[in-house]
């Protein structure tokens, strides 16, 4: 028996491998399917199901595609209406893997099909639950992605509730918990680090498991602070229910190396968007004009979902050499499929023909220190989440999340200089592209972020704590 975690860290996303006896059943997969059909042929294993847990929202789901390669049953759960041929299983329906038995338990909430599968081997034991969206480490799926006139988020966490409490709470606390996500994935509010536990150490430590518990308590608890979800959520989810084209086809259409003519002819006639995937000092150091930095080497993908705001728009890479591929894949993960090719040469080649570039300008922590030693009453902006702002910041900043900043360009002051930091600095350098797309001009961005000005003299907010005696 084989039981793999295939954890993607960009998505936050955990797929599932399970073998037994020459069969093998993948849970939930990536959109590039290849890693999948590379497992099964090196165990000599045929794949034999395609799981899906629900229809995802934060990335496009390898399924479709997967099942037509290897001929596997693609299966969902109860409720789910897909446009394409698939085993819509029953509540409590059993799909033997080998030796071993998936069972199906339907546990709406997260949305109406939300589906897990119980583990159980040769003698009927139950030993791990793939939980997708329902239950995740620490925390629950969000009750608000399935929400619509009829249907509110409220009658969906009540769902929620009544799935956890009579589907998974009762099972052994030996059970070992599977989730589709670990943290950083906006599927959820807080998430743990850990991408697996056993149940019964869930049933002590996650805040929506607590056995005195009411209903209304945990409706309350689920949507309180529930942030709105990133845009392009529902369009993942269109494309996970009526099928998508061939990551393939993708990769061949984005793979095309363009000169800088044909580059600049592509932002003239096509409207491109330019995209800078290298990283932030890199792209501060010398850009193309209009360009937007989102770094290869961060939450690259659902970064790309939440802050360019149509999935369908041409867009033209600039990225480090040998990297191409893997900007396109992560990007055809989260639905963005309209690649137009790179620069061939990269920013030198663009320099070297003459045309000019921006800078933005970037400023060590220390160096920050010293203008707001000079001037508290700056303009700071911290754009991180409101729960890393809340317990602790610069005096007089302001909050303005990066998750929201396409949605919030009028509440960023005007006329005067931005100084702009995150966590660490991979996010300052997003906002400050974004805003200098925008016409923002002065604008500073402050290296390694708040880990580096908490170091330095500037006076900060801190939250206090209780403490117990």
């Amino acid at each position: 028996m084989k039981v793999e975690q295939i954890y993607t860290s960009c998505l936050a996303q955990g797929a599932y491998y399970i073998e037994s006896n020459g069969e093998a059943a993948i849970i939930d997969p990536l959109r590039d399917i290849e890693p999948y059909l590379q497992k099964a042929a090196g165990n000599n294993a045929t794949i034999k199901y395609v799981l899906e847990t629900h229809f995802h929202a934060d990335f496009v789901s390898g399924h479709i595609d997967l099942t037509k390669v290897t001929g596997a049953t693609l299966v969902f759960g109860p409720n789910a209406q897909p446009s394409y041929p698939a085993h819509i299983a029953k509540d409590g329906e059993e799909l033997k893997v080998g030796k071993l038995t998936l069972k199906v338990l339907h546990t709406p909430g997260h949305t109406l099909e939300s589906t897990t599968y119980l583990l159980q081997d040769e003698n009927g034991k139950d030993l791990a639950l793939f939980t997708g969206d329902t239950l995740f480490i620490g925390d629950v799926g969000r009750p608000d992605l399935a929400a619509k006139s009829d249907l509110s988020q409220a009658d969906l966490a009540g769902m929620l509730f009544e799935s956890l409490r009579t589907k998974i709470m009762p099972l052994a606390d030996d059970v070992v918990i599977y989730p589709a996500h670990g943290a950083g994935s906006a599927c959820g509010k807080n998430m743990s680090k850990e991408t697996s536990d056993t149940l019964g150490n869930q049933k002590k430590t996650n805040y929506a498991l607590r056995a005195d518990m009411t209903k209304a308590e945990f409706i309350a608890e689920v949507t309180n602070g529930l942030l709105p979800p990133p845009e392009y959520f529902p369009v993942n989810v269109q494309l996970n229910k009526q099928g998508y084209i061939n990551i393939d086809t993708v990769l061949a259409k984005g793979l095309q190396p363009l000169t800088v003519a044909a580059f600049q002819n592509e932002i003239n006639s096509a409207n491109a968007l330019v995209l800078d995937t290298r990283k932030p000092q890199d792209f501060a150091a010398g850009f193309i004009p209009k360009s937007i930095n989102i770094g290869i080497d961060g939450g690259f993908a659902p970064w790309v979902g939440t802050l360019l705001p149509d999935v369908h728009q041409p867009i033209i890479l600039v990225a480090d050499a040998g990297r191409e591929q893997e900007v396109i894949t992560r990007m055809a993960r989260v639905g963005f499929d309209n690649i137009l090719g790179f620069l061939e040469g990269g920013i030198a080649a663009w320099t070297a023909a003459g045309n000019k570039t921006e800078t933005i300008t970037s400023i060590a922590a220390d160096a920050f220190a010293k203008t707001y030693a000079e001037d508290d009453t700056i303009a700071v902006i911290d754009v991180r989440k409101p729960g890393e702002f809340a317990p602790d910041h610069i005096v007089n900043a302001r909050n303005l999340p990066l998750d929201y900043i396409q949605q919030q360009l009028e509440q960023f002051p005007k006329g005067e200089t931005l100084y702009i930091h995150c966590a660490g600095g991979y996010r300052s350098m997003i906002a400050a592209s974004i805003l200098k797309h925008k016409g923002f001009t002065d604008l500073v961005e402050i290296q390694g972020g708040y880990a580096s000005i908490k170091n330095t003299t500037i006076p900060r907010h801190i939250a206090a704590t209780e403490v117990s005696a």
